[in-house]
């Protein structure tokens, strides 16, 4: 209930900027299953993504309020710098044991930082951080797109960036949690759990590899993300299908200067998620 009461008093509704890519593309494949980014694809995100970097100077007014909250005696500055040396020294611990693109447990970090203090408020802390910072809100005919893919039974899954707080968002935003949504929960893979983010392909094989256990090939899976390098690569590298969500400049991304990304398209574009029900039948 804090939780919930919490995000609610952040919510703002936040409408998202129209790009100059069109709705475009077929599939060739009876979709079985569908698997979504979060960040700048099921939720607008006002900063574009879940990454923090670059955001000192957002909200500094209510970083102020928020460490006078929890007694703690930094400056914005200071908490933001210290902030972003702490991940990169886990980043490099977390590479030097072979993994490719590390995510970092934000929990954890922030009790190095902040010091001795209990889980519960380390984390109460976290959330409301990131409430300022990455100020969030549903795509349009989010809830419409979700329902008319529950009523075909087709199965939905989420490989995303994500924290430890990412799943309260779906309970502040749409008073239900993701399994209800239509989310299965062996399909619901958040970065953190694993310590590896996109465009890594680790989720994706396992995604891949849960699905063939329930004997749903990759190729009748279509993965939507709204970030060329981080979704449609990774997706198309085990298989699956991919619609590009391009229905919001601040976090379309595609990656154009990339190697990776200069021939690589994806099978569908759509720029509103009520468009999604035009391929799945």
């Amino acid at each position: 209930m804090l939780k919930h009461d919490l995000i609610s008093k952040y919510i703002k509704p936040i409408s998202p900027l129209p790009t100059d890519l069109h709705q475009s593309g077929n599939l060739d494949e009876k979709i079985q299953c569908v698997m979504f980014d979060i960040y700048g694809t099921l939720f607008v995100s006002e900063s574009g993504d879940i990454n923090i970097s670059k955001k000192e100077s957002k909200g500094t007014w209510k970083i102020e309020r928020l460490l006078q909250k929890f007694d703690i005696r930094e400056t914005p500055q200071a908490l933001f710098e210290n902030l972003f040396n702490e991940i990169e020294k886990k980043h490099e611990v977390l590479r030097e044991n072979g993994i490719d693109y590390p995510e970092v447990e934000i929990d954890q970090i922030w009790m190095r930082i902040l010091g001795n203090r209990s889980p519960e408020e380390i984390r109460a802390f976290a959330l409301e951080f990131e409430l300022i910072v990455n100020p969030a809100y549903p795509m349009p005919h989010l809830k419409q797109m979700l329902s008319g893919l529950k009523d075909r039974n087709i199965l939905m899954g989420i490989i995303s960036n994500a924290q430890f707080y990412t799943p309260y968002l779906f309970n502040g935003f749409l008073n239900s949690n993701s399994k209800d949504l239509g989310f299965h929960p062996i399909l619901t893979l958040y970065s953190y759990k694993f310590g590896y983010a996109k465009p890594s392909t680790f989720m994706f094989q396992i995604a891949a590899d849960r699905l063939e256990n329930r004997r749903i090939p990759a190729h009748s899976t279509l993965y939507i993300g709204n970030d060329m390098l981080n979704d449609i690569y990774p997706a198309k590298q085990i298989g699956f299908k991919t619609a590009l969500f391009a229905g919001d400049a601040r976090s379309l991304r595609l990656r154009k200067d990339d190697p990776r990304c200069k021939n690589l398209a994806a099978d569908l574009v759509i720029t509103d998620l009520g468009q999604l029900l035009d391929y799945i039948v």
